[in-house]
């Protein structure tokens, strides 16, 4: 990859962090939804594109380092030659030197015995002459082949520092955005569960091609699996009634399949919760939310995003918990896992790098 595709792709990075960019959140006309949670759902989606165009760049850092290495051994490559060069210079200059070069000709036309040996010898000294100018020719050459590819090189590693400079900072502006904007997120959700009151749904437009084409899906994209279903713990009442999903907060929460929104509710231990209703009589649970993006009484397709990860209600840490249900309320569960995977889901023990736990 060229250097110009690594400027591009860090000028994208440089315009997502100095304002908005890819599809912005909107929301119905509720006047429960306040104007930060739109700005923190704005800020989720741009980190997005921001991380996802600093990988772009870190990948055309990593050409660029090995264009750097290719002209360090093109470099090494030039300083051999030069070196057997000047050796072979040396050789072809001392035996000149050793059959009299440097006599003039006329003089040596005066003292030799036999003329024809003379100019036998003199036409030996003249290639030796040519052959030693072609060597200087070649080697200054050379030696400029070496300076220019000596230049190439330091200015690859120096672009290839200033760059990784520059991806580093960026990084880190964007981690430190993210976590800001996912926990004043939660701040919200918090607010919303202490007053009993939903907020609105906030809608996201979701990048073009997020949806699967199959008819069930997992419920997040990336996740760790932590406690599973009908496990025990301190934490429960009983045993637990699902399965948990280790995210971030304000991870994209997607419908495992078509069905319609039964009930959005943010109380109780559960914290800000949705129920979908599907075909066949099954309903699936996703609790815990930061927020929402559906409204109770809608219909949603498999793989739509119905909320945000959270750790809303009676949770350690930021996850999903998520259920299948044979009715819409909570006591009618069967393992998740397993229902799943018999609709040609398989859930994975790690699917993403390690998350906060959370139950």
């Amino acid at each position: 990859m060229r250097l110009g595709h690594l400027c591009r792709a860090l000028t994208l990075v440089l315009c997502v962090l100095a304002g908005p960019l890819g599809p912005a959140a909107t929301a119905a006309d509720d006047p429960n939804v306040p104007r930060t949670s739109l700005a923190v759902a704005r800020l989720y989606l741009d980190a997005a594109h921001a991380t996802t165009a600093y990988e772009q760049g870190r990948r055309a850092a990593e050409a660029q380092r090995a264009k750097a290495e290719w002209l360090d051994r093109l470099l090494a490559d030039r300083r051999h030659d030069l070196v057997r060069l000047h050796d072979d210079m040396g050789r072809v200059a001392r035996a000149q030197y050793r059959t009299g070069g440097s006599i003039a000709y006329t003089a040596q036309l005066l003292l030799a015995d036999d003329p024809e040996e003379l100019m036998r010898g003199q036409r030996l000294a003249w290639q030796a002459d040519m052959a030693v100018n072609r060597l200087y020719g070649k080697t200054r050459h050379a030696a400029g082949r070496l300076t220019a590819a000596q230049r190439r090189a330091q200015d690859a590693w120096r672009n290839l520092a200033d760059r990784r400079d520059q991806l580093e900072h960026i990084k880190k502006s964007i981690a430190a955005r993210l976590e800001e904007a996912r926990w004043e997120l939660q701040g919200e959700a918090n607010r919303s569960v202490a007053a009993g009151q939903c907020r609105g749904a906030v809608r996201l437009e979701e990048p073009p091609g997020t949806r699967p084409a199959r008819a069930w899906t997992a419920p997040v994209e990336t996740y760790r699996l932590s406690a599973g279903f009908d496990s025990a713990g301190e934490r429960w009442a009983q045993r637990h009634t699902g399965q948990d999903f280790a995210v971030a907060i304000g991870t994209p929460v997607r419908a495992v399949g078509a069905g319609r929104v039964v009930s959005v509710s943010c109380g109780g231990g559960f914290g800000i919760e949705i129920v979908v209703g599907h075909p066949g009589g099954y309903y699936s649970q996703y609790a815990h939310l930061a927020a929402v993006t559906v409204d109770q009484g809608e219909q949603v397709s498999t793989g739509q995003w119905i909320g945000q990860a959270g750790t809303t209600g009676n949770s350690t840490g930021p996850h999903l918990h998520f259920e299948i249900r044979l009715t819409p309320e909570m006591g009618s569960a069967v393992d998740p896992v397993r229902w799943l995977s018999e609709r040609g889901v398989a859930l994975r023990a790690n699917a993403a790098e390690p998350e906060p736990d959370g139950s």
